[in-house]
């Protein structure tokens, strides 16, 4: 007996805001695709009618991901391919396709990806913080106490953080950061890719300030710096005479244990030696 053969479910990135940044690919897939899995199918119509695509759309957002995920698995299972897509940016960041995916990997339905913009990764080159090491974070709590908790689970971080922020909320974000990490780097990106894209490099009590006296617009990534490298203490003279002290107590001559210390302290090897004399 034949067998059905199975679906793929494709994840596609969308533009951010410049629908020049649809990538060939990515049009491709829509236009083959079976169905379309949207956020919010009216945002995706958009999309879709500005490139002259006409496929089938079902709804996949926050509160139907449980009960409309089992039925875009079966539906791939019957052998129909679905395009997942988020209202802008890569599905399955900081979005509910990412239990969609995972739905798909229990259920050994193929998964691949048309890559596409990312809000965090555009933000995070243009901030002139560190690229190498970064740690995303997503969107913080409306709930007060969730916020912080969040925030002091991070202030010791010491790789760069992005953090994505709604307008209404930024000015306490910005209050809540400062409160927590103290005053650091940031770069706030906001607009990313439309026509008001902006970046404004500061530190997190000068966007405080700022935003204070003007009301932010639009929607923004945070890009923070982690946290400083804490000096270590200088090493006194008695610190380098005891380790000194503890070399010779293992076989190490004087001399030799008075470089050793200078060595390891960045004090000089003649004031340990004499220190170890007596003198």
């Amino acid at each position: 007996m034949n067998q059905t053969p199975r679906g793929i479910l494709y994840v596609v990135g969308t533009p951010i805001g410049n629908l020049s940044d649809f990538s060939p690919r990515a049009r491709e897939t829509l236009e083959k695709a079976d169905f379309i899995a949207a956020e919010d199918t009216r945002v995706t119509l958009k999309l879709l009618n500005h490139f002259g695509i006409h496929k089938p759309m079902v709804s996949y957002f926050e509160h139907n991901k449980f009960e409309r995920g089992e039925i875009i698995c079966r539906r791939i299972e019957m052998g129909e391919t679905c395009a997942l897509v988020s209202d802008a940016g890569m599905p399955a960041i900081s979005d509910p396709g990412e239990l969609l995916v995972r739905q798909c990997a229990e259920r050994g339905i193929e998964v691949y990806v048309v890559p596409g913009p990312s809000a965090v990764v555009s933000a995070l080159a243009v901030s002139g913080l560190p690229t190498g090491r970064f740690t995303f974070e997503g969107f913080l709590s409306v709930n007060k106490k969730s916020r912080r908790d969040h925030l002091d689970e991070v202030k010791n971080e010491r790789r760069t953080m992005v953090f994505y922020e709604a307008p209404h909320k930024l000015v306490q974000t910005l209050s809540d950061m400062l409160e927590a990490f103290g005053d650091r780097p940031i770069a706030l990106v906001r607009e990313l890719t439309k026509l008001h894209e902006e970046t404004m490099r500061t530190t997190l009590s000068g966007a405080l300030a700022y935003f204070e006296d003007k009301p932010p617009k639009g929607e923004f990534v945070l890009v923070v710096g982690g946290a400083p490298e804490e000096e270590a203490a200088p090493v006194t003279l008695e610190q380098a005479v005891e380790d000194a002290r503890a070399r010779m107590a293992q076989g190490v001559s004087a001399s030799d244990a008075a470089r050793q210390a200078a060595a390891a302290s960045g004090l000089k090897k003649g004031d340990i030696y004499r220190a170890l004399q007596g003198r």
